[in-house]
């Protein structure tokens, strides 16, 4: 191949079927997340400040219920143990690039003994409500106040050696889509490919991960051919 295929692959909403912040809010937190939701969404607000008032809202002490609660109930997206092992058997270097929390992210990956880092955002359980920490916050080269900032990883490649592809649904993943060399989207992150015109391919299954991916190495491999 004439690049490295480096994946940044989202967690909530890619991974799992559902957003686990938002199964989180809905289960735990008083009325007032859904329209701090709607803010981050509507982009009014930064997803890091729009995160930390979320989790603001939910009591330290209800954190092993709330562990509990989201391990049992997040459902992991089809072809998900596939895909990893496929990353495995074609050297692909894959990177967990998540918006989401570290207690209940590592606990969900567990199974699969990823090789992969994962990188999100932490937690801290020591006051009276949970506060959220930002261990990878945004570069100089980004002022989106991203909380988790995906850019900021990507950056760290260099596109004349890697080929880089963002795996993604939402508005978490729009900012490194928009620097990757390609997509594998879906939902509405698939919407604003379409809207601005990045090359993306829409999957549902991480079958459909695996068949961009197999496209692509295909592509690659042609280059040098």
């Amino acid at each position: 191949m004439s690049k490295q295929l480096v994946l940044f692959c989202d967690f909530d909403g890619t991974i799992t079927e559902k957003d686990n912040i938002v199964s989180i809010m809905r289960r735990f937190a008083p009325p007032e997340w859904e329209e701090l939701t709607r803010q981050i969404l509507g982009q009014e607000i930064s997803v890091r400040e729009g995160v930390g008032k979320l989790f603001a809202l939910l009591p330290s002490a209800q954190k092993q219920e709330i562990v509990d609660y989201i391990v049992s109930e997040a459902a992991i997206r089809p072809g998900f143990a596939q895909f990893v092992r496929f990353c495995e058997e074609k050297s692909l270097e894959l990177l967990i690039t998540s918006g989401g929390i570290d207690f209940f992210v590592e606990p969900i990956l567990a199974p699969f003994q990823l090789k992969a880092p994962i990188y999100c955002n932490g937690s801290d359980f020591s006051g009276e409500t949970i506060t959220i920490t930002w261990p990878h916050r945004c570069d100089e080269h980004c002022d989106n106040d991203c909380g988790m900032c995906k850019t900021s990883i990507i950056r760290r490649y260099d596109p004349e050696r890697c080929f880089r592809v963002v795996i993604g649904d939402s508005i978490t993943d729009l900012a490194g889509a928009k620097i990757a060399d390609f997509v594998i989207a879906r939902s509405f992150l698939a919407q604003k490919c379409e809207k601005l015109g990045l090359r993306y391919r829409p999957f549902e299954t991480f079958y459909d991960v695996i068949d961009t991916l197999g496209t692509l190495i295909a592509e690659q491999e042609g280059i040098t051919s």
